[in-house]
């Protein structure tokens, strides 16, 4: 059963637990939480804080959405970060060797990154399907191999190019670029946009396509979707296939609207952050937004705690605080829920049964 307080009543509660137990932290460490939390959220408003943040939600977004095409098949992918990594290194090499019309040259990238970040989800899925092997153990060991792939392909014997004390990619050409928005004194990803269009078009195959109804039915009941005619197997090679297809896609905000080049000192654990964000959101587009969106908030407010001195490192207790208690308070509200729901059942049956025994009666006066 799904009701409004299975879907909002637990990620509230995780954050004003986690806001509750990071106030007694710097309640302990001499600091003013009223004082701390106002920083924060003043942070926000002070230069580009705010279109840095969302920003970062994009990026966040897009391996939350990641994450959550393999929950919904009850496939934890933690390969996310190396799916990503490696679909960026390679959508680098080939995006800056190219040279395309504007527009066909961001599409190839982009298909690029895609079927970069399906190929290596491929794995984990073969493995899993053929083998039976944890999808865990299998993506944990990709993710520490992609750091040596990335190492040798940005090599400068191989496609690396070195830029002062920088070792990357060839830059990739403005025509295969996504222009940002200007505002205030930040840019604005233009990759916002196509992160919007997947979230709906995650909630459409979910819930308006028939693949969607055999996603999350294998994923509640394997056996029962066998007996319905739905291969568990081809669902769990899909539903990896194509996580592995969005967490490709997850690097590419930063890469076609800012870097323009990939290296060893990109910016990593994306795809960890994706499976905090996925949690948090309940695997519901919208939720995973709310909780990218709190997440980069975090992230890049964070700094200014340093003003007063204040560790920063407080904005990392409350995300692991929210993490560890978000799953404990879906599970509180589903059982209250689920208590709730039998005593209205015990009432209905109670009355039935009056309503039964008083029937009887009746007839057997006449």
């Amino acid at each position: 059963m799904s009701s409004w307080r299975t879907r909002l009543l637990p990620p509230l509660l995780a954050i004003v637990f986690a806001v509750v137990l990071s106030a007694i932290a710097l309640v302990i460490s001499g600091a003013d939480p009223l004082q701390a939390y106002g920083t924060m959220v003043g942070q926000l408003f002070k230069g580009s804080t705010a279109v840095d943040t969302v920003n970062l939600a994009t990026v966040y977004y897009l391996s939350g959405l990641a994450v959550a095409i393999g929950f919904q098949m009850n496939l934890f992918n933690i390969g996310v970060e190396g799916q990503y990594r490696f679909a960026a290194i390679v959508a680098a090499i080939i995006g800056g060797a190219l040279q395309l019309p504007p527009v066909i040259h961001t599409i190839v990238i982009l298909i690029v990154a895609v079927l970069a970040g399906a190929l290596y989800a491929t794995i984990p899925a073969v493995l899993k399907v053929t083998r039976g092997v944890s999808e865990v153990i299998s993506t944990i060991m990709l993710n520490s191999i992609v750091a040596g792939i990335i190492a040798f392909l940005v090599n400068a014997d191989q496609f690396g190019v070195q830029t002062g004390n920088n070792i990357g990619t060839r830059t990739i050409a403005p025509s295969g670029r996504i222009p940002g928005i200007p505002i205030g004194s930040g840019v604005l990803f233009g990759f916002v946009f196509i992160a919007i269009a997947l979230g709906i078009a995650y909630w459409f195959m979910l819930n308006r396509t028939r693949f969607g109804f055999e996603l999350k039915a294998s994923g509640e009941s394997s056996t029962a979707a066998t007996a319905g005619g739905v291969s568990a197997t081809r669902m769990t090679l899909i539903a990896m296939i194509l996580s592995g297809a969005v967490a490709g896609l997850v690097a590419m905000p930063e890469l076609l609207g800012r870097d323009y080049s990939y290296g060893i000192t990109s910016t990593q654990m994306y795809g960890f952050t994706g499976i905090a964000v996925a949690l948090l959101g309940r695997n519901h587009p919208g939720g995973i937004a709310f909780g990218a969106l709190l997440w980069a908030f975090l992230d890049t407010s964070a700094v200014s705690l340093e003003q007063i001195n204040v560790s920063k490192e407080i904005a990392t207790i409350m995300q692991g605080v929210i993490v560890l208690s978000v799953v404990v308070a879906y599970e509180i509200v589903r059982r209250a829920d689920l208590a709730a729901e039998q005593r209205r059942v015990g009432r209905a049956l109670g009355r039935n049964g009056r309503k039964t025994s008083s029937v009887a009666e009746g007839g057997a006066v006449l």
